[in-house]
């Protein structure tokens, strides 16, 4: 890493050397790895590497940026007059700059976020994962008669950063996941699924058999699938499908939107949200999972941010920009690419879990829908509006009945979030967005 850390203070140098009065560099490398098999046999294999910087430059509130994959002098220098030229022309923004100096830093304690065990595997286990995933699949019962395939994917990445005020910081990350989705049929109805697992480290992830147990599994239960009556009626979103809800609710706290008044949490800090179930929190200092860092994207030290707190809006995802925009201090959540400015992203995302677990909370619905996919979800972020194709299964009494398929579920995410009855104990960490299940004590679902 002490080379990529060099040249990217070189460029921050470089950029002073020529007229910029700031500067930042970040510089990405990667390596992934990706093995894909089908019906017994490997059909892909993917292994490459990347390298690649990004600076932003300032002159005065004028600012510009380039990337480059090419790290020679030459590449770096050419890639510093770009963004200097792009300064140049550039209007002048009063909230443009670089972070202030008491915001940067970089967490003391070690995250967890490279596991050298991801390093040392070898292509031929990896594939081995891979096709036993799928047999564990393909032989969990009869009707599981095709496969859309399963792969192992691992990835092993080091980030850099550097600035002219002094700061510099690096860290490296790796991950790894296995997945597989199966095909079941019986009696005309054929019905796919999928599950997978993820981890920054090696021994993390579920085993082969594990995986294509459960893979299996949705899939059986979704086989002959029912309608149902346009209704409206509690609904249970199960954590993947409850994840991709949480997504659209991370959109509209971005302070991108904010700003530009295009979400419907505009202006309601300090105000009731959400029930008092809903308490949501956004932490990249969490050990070992998949949101975390020591340092945003501006080399801002990152932080826990509580967004929701039961029920009560506390706080916006901001980076320097957005906060200065609006009167307020960044939460560390600057997220960028090579590319352009920095944008907004989460850490680790998450609603924070309950004590009911899922099956106590199944068993208290009567009548309802539990979500197991959306299908072309659309949220509008400014009026909150919500609505998608689901499938999943009808709960009767309390019980999980039968499937359910070619519906769709439709709300306001205001009224929604006022209307979360109950977040589940059921919170895993497979992406830097989760969640558990969570109850809905209304949504209209539109069938026959």
């Amino acid at each position: 890493m002490s080379e990529l850390q060099d040249i990217a203070s070189g460029a921050v140098k470089l950029a002073l050397k020529l007229g910029a009065t700031d500067a930042e560099c970040t510089i990405s490398e990667g390596e992934e790895f990706s093995a894909g098999v089908r019906m017994r046999e490997v059909e892909t294999l993917k292994q490459a590497g990347s390298r690649g910087a990004g600076i932003r430059v300032l002159i005065g509130r004028h600012t510009g940026s380039s990337h480059t994959s090419d790290l020679t002098r030459e590449g770096i220098e050419n890639m510093v007059r770009a963004a200097l030229g792009v300064a140049r022309i550039t209007t002048e923004d009063p909230f443009a700059g670089l972070p202030e100096d008491s915001d940067f830093g970089k967490l003391a304690i070690d995250l967890q976020l490279y596991d050298d065990a991801i390093a040392r595997l070898e292509p031929d286990w990896k594939m081995g994962e891979a096709l036993q995933a799928e047999e564990a699949a393909l032989s969990a019962d009869p009707r599981i008669q095709n496969s859309e395939g399963a792969s192992f994917d691992s990835y092993l990445g080091t980030q850099v950063f550097a600035n002219s005020r002094g700061f510099a910081g690096s860290y490296r990350t790796s991950s790894c996941a296995l997945s597989v989705a199966p095909v079941a049929k019986s009696n005309g109805s054929m019905e796919r699924d999928y599950w997978h697992s993820a981890s920054r480290r090696a021994a993390g992830i579920d085993s082969p058999a594990e995986v294509g147990r459960r893979a299996a599994a949705r899939a059986l239960r979704r086989l002959n699938p029912r309608k149902v009556a346009t209704q409206k009626a509690p609904v249970i979103f199960e954590p993947r499908t409850a994840r991709a809800l949480l997504g659209e609710l991370c959109d509209a706290v971005n302070g991108g939107a904010i700003y530009r008044d295009a979400s419907f949490l505009a202006g309601k800090l300090g105000e009731r949200i959400g029930s008092d179930a809903l308490t949501i929190v956004d932490d990249a200092t969490m050990p070992g999972l998949f949101g975390s860092s020591p340092f945003d994207d501006e080399g801002v030290i990152t932080r826990r941010n509580v967004i929701v707190e039961r029920g009560v809006l506390k706080s916006y995802l901001l980076n320097t920009y957005c906060a200065r925009k609006l009167g307020l201090k960044t939460t560390g959540s600057a997220s960028r690419g090579l590319a352009g400015n920095a944008g907004v992203g989460p850490g680790n995302f998450f609603i924070q879990p309950g004590a009911v677990n899922e099956a106590d909370m199944i068993g208290g619905v009567r009548d309802g829908l539990y979500v197991t996919e959306l299908i072309g979800a659309s949220a509008n972020t400014v009026t909150g509006d919500y609505s998608s194709g689901a499938a999943g299964l009808w709960i009767e009494n309390g019980e999980l009945a039968y499937p359910v398929s070619e519906i769709t579920i439709a709300g306001n995410l205001q009224q929604m979030l006022m209307d979360v009855q109950q977040a589940g104990s059921n919170l895993e960490f497979r992406h830097s967005i989760e969640s558990p299940a969570i109850l809905i004590g209304e949504m209209t679902i539109s069938g026959r």
